[in-house]
């Protein structure tokens, strides 16, 4: 392979692997919501995770208001569990295990990169939420079925944040949404102060697909978590979350560190990554490779979408990069 970034046929067999991946998961008018990355702001300025020990042990309880004028569909992950946080009702949930209890009996919806339009239209919902990273692919389906979606930033945990103070704004649940911005704010400030004069490693940031994987830039989820931990990606792009460059062009940039995450489906990425980096001679040329500084992160908490286990990043990624003085 040429030195260099991939072409569009290294983009075309992303896009194939991830189709593949959706029909696996499948058999197990739009608002576009696209806040500033800064500092969220309480009670809600633009639509993504802090201390999820809160409501884990004590629910929010149901929002009592404004319940009769709204009825809400969340589609993944991410967005049922912020509506959980924020005591939202919801008409209807994606097909997904391990939902919070207390939308389990509601009617399914399809899966997140799948979604069932006919089955989300008779629910009748007033407002859908999922995330923005999944727009390009289903907003046409939204608006062809007439239902009103709106596609929340979670692409880092400043954005999950927005998402929290607009749906709180929205949904009346402004003073739960004050507080989890709160925590996140006192939460963002003790790592800041703990990452002074340190110097993180250069990291190269690898997201697994079964049978395909790509990079990470510090515009995706993944990326930005890294990047808020001190360390620095050494893939970037002006515009994309994720790119596919070749190996030598990535052997070019001499990472510190390699970082290997899933988009799901753990266990096969997991040998997919053993077998590339083993039967794929030019991964030994790799400085990190050699220096043993490979390491394979918990996908639950480094997906595609940024969720309220991003302590557990913090605490993952500070002993990574500077051993006993984790953050």
């Amino acid at each position: 392979m040429s030195a260099g970034k991939g072409g569009l046929s290294n983009l075309k067999k992303l896009a194939a692997a991830l189709l593949v991946l959706a029909a696996a998961l499948a058999a197990s008018g739009c608002v576009n919501q696209h806040p500033a990355r800064d500092e969220p702001t309480p009670s809600g300025s633009a639509v993504e995770t802090a201390d999820a020990s809160a409501s884990e042990d004590t629910p929010a309880p149901l929002q009592s208001a404004p319940e009769d004028t709204y009825r809400l569909v969340a589609t993944s992950r991410a967005a049922v569990d912020i509506c959980d946080r924020l005591g939202l009702r919801l008409v209807g949930r994606p097909a997904l295990e391990g939902l919070p209890e207390r939308y389990s009996d509601l009617p399914e919806t399809g899966s997140p990169m799948q979604p069932d339009f006919e089955a989300i239209r008779l629910l009748e919902p007033t407002e859908v939420v999922g995330p923005d990273t999944l727009e390009s692919d289903l907003a046409t389906g939204f608006e062809n079925a007439g239902i009103p979606a709106t596609f929340l930033n979670l692409r880092s945990v400043e954005g999950l944040y927005e998402s929290v103070g607009y749906l709180g704004e929205k949904y009346g649940a402004a003073e739960k949404a004050d507080a989890l911005i709160a925590e996140y704010r006192s939460a963002r400030a003790e790592l800041e102060a703990k990452k002074e004069g340190r110097s993180g490693p250069r990291v190269l940031i690898l997201m697994g697909l079964p049978g395909a994987y790509i990079e990470c830039t510090p515009s995706s989820y993944a990326g930005s978590l890294v990047e808020l931990c001190g360390g620095t990606s050494v893939v970037t792009d002006p515009v994309e979350d994720f790119v596919s460059w070749n190996t030598e062009a990535l052997l070019e940039l001499d990472p510190d560190v390699i970082v290997r995450t899933a988009h799901a489906l753990p266990e096969l990425v997991q040998e997919m990554f053993a077998k590339e980096f083993e039967e794929n001679d030019i991964w030994k040329h790799f400085r990190a490779v050699q220096e043993g500084r490979v390491y394979d992160l918990d996908y639950t908490v480094f997906g595609m979408s940024a969720n309220f286990r991003w302590p557990e990043a913090f605490d993952e990624l500070g002993e990574i990069f500077y051993g006993d003085a984790a953050l």
